[in-house]
């Protein structure tokens, strides 16, 4: 009983959890869109030409989220962030 119970348990808070992620991929959807006429079809921050690549490669090699936003005045903190909670998610997937 008490091993059902924990995978009860388990399986409940898989569930919480894929429902979260999929509330805030929902919001994340709002910041990013796909065009196949834009970057040849590569995630970029709605309104604007940067890929959710460009955003990961700046961080990656460095750069800050405040040093990117002095350098790209249209983002957003939303769009670095919901850049990162994208590229988590795909390497969840």
């Amino acid at each position: 009983m008490c091993s059902y119970a924990f995978d009860l348990y388990i399986k409940v808070k898989q569930l919480i959890h894929n429902f979260r992620t999929l509330i805030i991929l929902n919001n994340v959807t709002q910041y990013i869109s796909i065009d196949p006429d834009i970057r040849f079809g590569k995630p970029c921050i709605k309104g604007t030409r940067i890929a959710i690549s460009d955003i990961l490669n700046w961080l990656v090699s460095g750069m800050s989220e405040k040093e990117i936003l002095e350098d790209y005045p249209k983002l957003k903190l939303e769009h670095i962030r919901a850049s990162l909670f994208l590229q988590h998610t795909e390497n969840k997937l």
